[in-house]
């Protein structure tokens, strides 16, 4: 039964956060608007205009990330019949990867960059192993 439910807290942690990231990711043009003429949904058009983007275009891919982050580790950390700071780092460095992959493909500064894979990630993880029920 701990196999399970180990093995289903990587699962759900992850689509759980999964689904944070996205929301959060959706919700941020809304509040804050891209500058005018960009599509964010065409990285050719994001790259071009990269240059536009001041840092409170950046507030909530970051939130993204780490409240994604957060809340898939901690999903993971609750549901985890065994080792759960191990499968909520599990989750964290999941979210990592794919954070690290994103750097690569979508056009962003440096400083953005550096401080999503150091802080929006790992971080994060260790920070819902903290959190006790």
């Amino acid at each position: 039964m701990k196999i399970i439910r180990n093995i289903l807290a990587v699962i759900v942690g992850f689509a759980v956060g999964s689904v944070v990231n996205m929301a959060l990711v959706m919700l941020g043009p809304r509040v804050v608007p891209a500058p005018a003429g960009v599509d964010t949904s065409n990285a050719e058009s994001l790259a071009a205009a990269i240059h536009l983007f001041e840092p409170k275009h950046f507030v909530f891919p970051f939130l993204a990330h780490a409240l994604g982050t957060f809340a898939g580790a901690l999903v993971a950390f609750l549901v985890a019949g065994s080792h759960r700071t191990v499968f909520a780092f599990a989750v964290g460095a999941l979210f990592l990867a794919g954070g690290i992959a994103a750097s690569f493909m979508i056009p962003a500064p440096t400083w953005f960059i550096v401080l999503d894979i150091v802080v929006a990630y790992l971080p994060m993880a260790w920070l819902a192993t903290r959190v006790r029920h």
